[in-house]
């Protein structure tokens, strides 16, 4: 009966289901292994339809009382385990939807569950699918709004809430960061350091193929033999899962294991929590899985993890800024990465990697030149490989930061990075320059030089390190505040001028002072090229790009105001092809150590004023002096008050 009800509702839309199966041939592909069962064998869905460029997936049951099965106190998060799956109708539409998704050029879905054996009664909620997370939708009593011509409407309206896909993108980002931090405080009791570090953990053993979250059972108190607490399997699969992928460094996996000891410590984590109905990690993994995996397991540029690292520090006010942990967002990431025209074969060296994010900028870009080859598919993943186990060097000396990094990494199929957790300082610059890196890209800590004491801890003094430990001709770039490039102390003086004995400034660019906005550093990016002697006669480039499309949206942070891409390509054209440009978006100049290494420095405006110009210079004077007289501050103008 419900059957025959779907069908009738969603022919009279004009979608035009299929039982069980589709012509369309990718789908049907992805259906053969699709089991709910999660056996690998074939699943069918109740109904499949398209409606514009959208596929439609739709489960249905007859008793209303399996609709669906969120998690508790969740109206939002679906528990996706093999019986929930099987049996309630909207866990088993988001499973088929989210196969689909991962299996086919279907990115984008619209999964329904439907229950009930009359009309008027029938509940139907449609559930938003992408290849990296979804979204449920507050129940409709039919399909007429995704018709042909109504679904797009639905899809900016309802789904997107008239906002742009990327704002809507980074708004559900930072709105899980928000309520995974406040659920690993609430029912984990953990610390700030340690909230990022069990996200890891988990993610970790999620990709393990042999583990699964309905293997978590709780089973502390229930006095069974040889049965292993939660945090011990979470704990084994992530041991297992990074001993497979990278076998030779053994060292580098028994130091991020060590990370990862105090989930299968802390009992707590294991216990069941009386809110929850399951044991904390339990609750954390199902969550993860369901929120958080998809959405970092790719080879996409944006550094997720570290976005999310980023959130919990700025929820907690943890030590983050105190520590000088600025991370760096993507879209500067990605800049960098471009300005310095990163090839394939190049090895890729950051001192200071953080949470992978350059590196991870690097590999993208490089995977991207590799598939733009016309060679064949296995050539090109012999040159990928190559760059995953050969080419991307990173130093960390935060132990924590290091375990997310390696995490990171790891989650985008490179268990081989060379990774060390070190102080760069102490890797002699002789030991650097055997590597004859080629890339050198960097955000160090900042304001770590307070004293004579920690002089030595500039971020010159981190430029110059990485500088003097590259290989002959290698290309730098590093972002760091604006007052590094001024040198005000003798120290950093200096160092500008050391720096300019044995390398080249090709330039440094201005950036927006909102890049980094909620820690209040006005950033530049400084590009190098190590061990080639800066030339008096040389003209370094100085490009004012405060204005790069990016304003701060509120709740959210940064967001591209749809222009970026356009300014983005005028400063690459300019950087890389000597593209001409107006003195106030780029000046060329012989440079001085003395000098502030900044656009404003050289910058000189030639403009002569314009009769307007000075018409409105002296309405905007008049009309604040007559504002101070009438709010009796005359005596400002010379004037005595009567």
């Amino acid at each position: 009966m419900t059957d025959h009800i779907v069908y009738g509702l969603m022919t009279s839309a004009g979608l035009n289901p299929e039982p069980e199966k589709t012509q369309i041939r990718e789908v049907q592909n992805a259906l053969k292994t699709a089991s709910k069962r999660m056996t690998g064998k074939s699943g069918k869905p109740e109904f499949i339809a398209m409606s514009g460029n959208y596929l439609i997936i739709v489960e249905d049951k007859a008793d209303t009382r399996y609709q669906a099965n969120y998690m508790t106190d969740k109206n939002d998060t679906l528990l996706m385990d093999i019986p929930s799956v099987e049996d309630y109708a909207e866990n088993g539409a988001l499973h088929y939807a989210q196969h689909i998704t991962c299996y086919t050029s279907f990115k984008k879905v619209f999964a329904f569950g439907c229950s009930g054996t009359e009309k008027d009664q029938l509940k139907i909620r449609p559930i938003f699918v992408t290849d990296k997370s979804y979204k449920v939708m507050p129940v409709v009593r039919d399909f007429n709004e995704f018709r042909h011509e109504n679904i797009e409407v639905y899809y900016r309206t309802k789904v997107l809430g008239n906002k742009s896909e990327r704002a809507a993108e980074l708004e559900e980002i930072l709105s899980r960061a928000k309520q995974l931090h406040e659920d690993l405080r609430n029912y984990g009791s953990l610390s700030e350091q340690d909230k990022p570090i069990i996200v890891s953990g988990i993610l970790l053993s999620l990709c393990n193929k042999n583990f699964s979250t309905s293997q978590l059972t709780c089973s502390i108190g229930d006095n069974r033999e040889e049965r292993r607490i939660d945090g011990e399997k979470i704990y084994d699969a992530i041991k297992e899962y990074i001993r497979k992928v990278d076998e030779t460094h053994k060292l580098k996996v028994n130091t991020v294991l060590n990370q990862f000891e105090f989930i299968k410590l802390r009992p707590q984590l294991s216990a069941r929590h009386p809110a929850l109905g399951k044991s904390p990690l339990r609750y954390f993994a199902e969550y993860i899985h369901s929120k958080i995996l998809s959405a970092i397991c790719n080879n996409s540029p944006d550094d997720v993890l570290g976005r999310f690292y980023g959130e919990f520090l700025s929820y907690s006010g943890g030590d983050g800024k105190g520590l000088g942990i600025v991370l760096t967002p993507s879209h500067i990431t990605e800049l960098m990465v471009d300005l310095l025209d990163i090839k394939k074969d190049e090895k890729v060296f950051d001192p200071c990697c953080g949470t992978a994010g350059f590196l991870i900028a690097a590999m993208s870009k490089m995977f991207k030149e590799v598939e733009d080859t016309r060679q064949t598919r296995a050539v090109q993943e012999t040159a990928k490989m190559n760059i995953r186990q050969n080419l991307l060097h990173g130093v960390e000396m935060n132990d924590r930061m290091f375990s997310i990094a390696t995490t990171n990494m790891i989650l985008r199929g490179d268990g081989k990075s060379n990774l060390i957790c070190e102080d760069f300082f102490k890797i002699p610059v002789e030991k650097l320059r055997r590597e004859n890196y080629r890339i050198g890209i960097m955000n160090p800590p900042y304001s770590q030089a307070k004293n004579k004491q920690t002089a030595h801890l500039s971020e010159l003094r981190f430029i110059q390190h990485l500088l003097d430990g590259l290989g002959d001709g290698a290309r730098c770039a590093v972002i760091v505040p604006q007052s590094a490039m001024v040198g005000k102390t003798k120290q950093d003086a200096a160092i500008k001028a050391q720096i300019l004995e044995k390398h080249t400034l090709e330039g440094v660019i201005t950036l927006n002072p909102q890049t980094f906005y909620k820690v209040g550093t006005n950033p530049v990016i400084a590009i190098f090229t190590a061990h080639k002697k800066h030339s008096d006669s040389y003209y370094s480039k100085f490009i004012n790009f405060k204005d790069d499309g990016y304003e701060i949206s509120p709740h959210i942070g940064l967001l591209d105001n749809g222009t970026h891409e356009k300014k983005r390509r005028q400063l690459i054209d300019c950087w890389l092809n000597n593209a001409p440009a107006h003195s106030s978006f780029m000046v060329k100049s012989k440079v001085e150590s003395t000098d502030e290494w900044l656009h404003s420095f050289y910058y000189f405006n030639d403009e002569i004023p314009t009769d307007e110009d000075f018409e409105q210079t002296m309405a905007d004077y008049l009309t604040f002096e007559f504002k101070m007289i009438a709010n009796g501050r005359g005596y400002l103008f010379g004037y005595e008050e009567d």
